[in-house]
């Protein structure tokens, strides 16, 4: 049990105000634990706060305030004040910052009550309106989650008059039940998918590594189509039958559905969810739930790290290198490395798994930090499809065309065989560019330093950057010349609309984040598709993460060089892992793959290493590259970034910075800017960057804490750290 700390006694409470200490309130009535949620006053407001040990006292203690009421739920675990603290320094994040990725959740200090939920009933509708379907659709969605009334009804956009008919038919239940029941038991031992040769030896050896109930960490490379769900299930599964809870991340939300499915098959019940599609009654219901150990397994996006486990066993990381594990706004963290961290404090394994590992995963693998795993041969018959680059310099292209003779060949016989092929593009909307044939004039953002991208499939022009949006003007805005307003290049929109005048007859499905309303939406053209609906596919990287269609067997990548240009260190990586990731969606089942990779530079040495299929060689050259020019994970790198309304106040903050520059000299660390960023101006704000390179032992967060203390900035200006920054815009 923690410290107990009776009534009136001296404590010191954490809140999540950005206040930069601790303060010290008297324990309430009745007493309270170390790790307590608590509710304090703070000058005229009560607030939420955290018990995080004795009071520091110091000044009269007759003027110290009571704490308003312990909340009923379990107090926070010491490994999880463990956690934010190391987290936090790593990060150069304040407590208090960290402490709200801890407490986000609603309705903490609602006492244990009675409440009215919504389900799905088994009766049908005496008949069907547009807003009877919304309520279905939504509760089918979130299978079987419960809903309040006011959540059900702003999820389906209806009045509560519609779910109170629906009600009255026993299409939808009402039920009164008690708040925050556990979730249903979920059985380790039913049979999974049957595994076979290297499958078995990998699931096997995580096996082993739960029984250890200490920590270490596998990176479980699988090409793909490998098995490596059912692998690491094998780990969940061991996780459960030693009484301990385990957590499963997933990059985008849209990829929960289809696993979620495969979760409930394979352990009998369906497991917490925690992610933004979450109902905030679930979200609730998660997190007092996991407090207790009454939620065994999580399925989460990258917050999912910060919830209040019991008693912490596995974490998997499902395709660790993508990019949306890095928060880029607020605190600035990579779930990934922060996955690891956690789980050395709490004594729990992880499983990094990917077909196309993070450089910094391969390297600890190969340093022996990580103990690696390899899958080689796809699951039952499928076989990787056969990759070939078409040289663009060689082929007939009409100007304002993509789709390269030699490509539309393969897909038309591909789709005359009644298979479906695959058009890969990653650039969303209709055209990058707009831009006036009269002026010269690019259409821009006017709250950011960014192009305008054409919608056209929503009439809209957009931002990427802040989100603004706009309809598609008749005249050009800079010189007000009709008609002279012209589409640069090429996007999804624009490709769908080149593959309709190609293949007139084929069935044509775009998918594209920008173009569905809702989760419910995708998942139900990602299951059309599945099952046959369309010919030619046309997508961007969306298309790359995990989806299983098995009737396609041709993929047609576009654009391959696209992520070859600027000077991102990154790029080769990332180009590198794209490509891999969307070709393996060809030839899933019984069928024969191809891929084919549209280039004008079929000698460049990634384009190469795709085609080749040698990843260690790739990662090797990589590696090397790194290593000689001191760059991550070889070395360490700090980005700094300064906002100020006012264009000139981050310049002149970042040229402060940039001559008080001892504490980096110092510790072995050089400060490179300030410098404009690439995207100069965002919602508004004007925005400068520094970088802080070092060698690989340098203290860097130390260094760059002492820098950042000894200037004084001006009022108004906002300075962020991104420690390990993975994109420089």
């Amino acid at each position: 049990m923690p410290e107990y700390y009776p009534e009136g006694t001296l404590v010191a409470v954490q809140t999540a105000q950005p206040i930069d200490t601790t303060l010290d309130y008297r324990a309430p009535e009745g007493g309270c634990y170390l790790g307590a949620y608590v509710q304090v006053p703070l000058g005229p407001r009560q607030v939420l706060g955290v018990v995080w040990g004795p009071g520091i006292g110091g000044f009269d203690l007759k003027k110290a305030r009571s704490i308003v009421k312990a909340f009923d739920v379990p107090p926070m675990r010491e490994e999880m004040r463990i956690f934010l603290k190391k987290a936090g320094d790593y990060t150069l994040t304040p407590m208090h910052a960290m402490l709200r990725l801890a407490t986000r959740v609603p309705g903490l200090s609602d006492p244990p009550s009675m409440r009215k939920i919504y389900r799905l009933g088994e009766a049908e509708p005496d008949r069907m309106t547009d807003a009877r379907t919304r309520v279905i659709a939504v509760l089918e969605e979130y299978g079987g989650l419960a809903f309040t009334l006011k959540e059900l009804s702003e999820a389906a956009g209806v009045s509560s008059s519609v779910i109170k008919g629906l009600v009255a038919q026993n299409v939808v239940l009402e039920e009164n039940t008690p708040r925050d029941l556990p979730f249903p038991h979920l059985d380790p031992d039913l049979p999974g998918k049957p595994l076979a040769g290297g499958q078995i030896a990998a699931a096997a050896s995580l096996r082993e590594g739960i029984r250890s109930h200490g920590y270490g960490t596998t990176l479980l490379r699988g090409i793909t189509g490998s098995g490596k769900t059912e692998v690491y299930l094998e780990a969940v599964a061991e996780c459960l039958r030693q009484g301990r809870q385990a957590m499963v991340l997933l990059p985008e939300i849209a990829l929960s559905a289809e696993f979620l499915t495969r979760v409930q098959k394979r352990f009998g019940a369906r497991p917490a969810e925690w992610h933004s599609g979450v109902t905030m009654t679930e979200r609730r219901r998660t997190w007092k739930m996991i407090a207790t150990g009454e939620a065994q397994l999580v399925v989460g996006a990258r917050s999912a790290l910060f919830l209040p486990f019991r008693d912490l066993g596995l974490i998997v990381v499902d395709e660790e290198h993508d990019s949306s594990y890095k928060q880029e706004d607020g605190v600035l963290y990579n779930a990934r490395d922060m996955t690891v961290l956690r789980a050395s404090v709490a004594g729990a394994q992880v499983v990094l798994a990917s077909a196309t590992p993070s450089l910094e995963s391969w390297v600890n693998a190969q340093a022996g930090k990580y103990k690696r795993l390899d899958l080689v041969e796809r699951f039952g018959t499928a076989v990787l499809p056969e990759m070939r680059a078409i040289d663009m310099r060689g082929e007939d292209l009409a100007s304002g065309t993509w789709i390269s003779p030699t490509l539309q060949s393969a897909v038309r016989a591909r789709v005359e065989a009644g298979e479906q092929a695959l058009l890969f593009l990653n650039r969303r909307g209709y055209a990058p560019v707009t831009l006036c044939r009269a002026c010269g004039k690019q259409l821009e953002c006017e709250h950011c330093d960014a192009r305008l991208v054409e919608h056209r499939f929503m009439k809209r022009l957009v931002c990427h950057q802040c989100g603004h949006e706009e309809p598609v003007p008749e005249v050009c805005p800079h010189c007000g010349a009709e008609g002279q307003l012209a589409a640069i290049g090429p996007g999804v929109e624009r490709l769908t609309e080149e593959a309709q005048a190609v293949f007139p007859e084929a069935r044509i499905a775009t998918l594209s984040s920008d173009l569905f309303s809702s989760a419910r939406a995708l998942k139900q053209a990602v299951e059309t598709i599945a099952t046959g609906g369309a010919d030619i596919i046309i997508g961007t990287q969306l298309v790359a993460k995990g989806h299983n269609f098995p009737l396609l067997t041709l993929v047609g990548v576009i654009d391959s060089d696209l992520g070859l240009h600027g000077s991102d260190m990154r790029a080769a990586e990332k180009t590198f892992q794209l490509m891999r990731q969307v070709a393996g969606r060809a030839g899933r089942a019984d069928k024969p793959g191809e891929a084919l990779m549209q280039t004008y530079q079929p000698e460049h040495p990634v384009i190469r290493a795709i085609l080749s299929g040698d990843e260690e060689e790739f990662w090797n050259a990589e590696a090397a590259a790194r290593e000689q020019a001191g760059m991550p994970p070889f070395g360490r790198m700090a980005g700094i970034i300064l906002s100020s309304e006012r264009e000139g106040d981050a310049m002149a903050a970042g040229n402060a910075l940039a001559r008080a520059d001892g504490p980096l000299r110092a510790a072995g660390a050089m400060v490179y800017g300030p410098a404009q960023a690439p995207i100069a101006r965002i919602r508004g704000w004007h925005r400068v960057r520094m970088l802080v390179k070092a060698p690989k032992g340098v203290m860097l967060q130390r260094a760059v804490a002492d820098w950042v203390a000894g200037v004084n900035l001006p009022r108004g200006l906002r300075l962020s750290i991104d420690i390990d920054p993975q994109t420089f815009f």
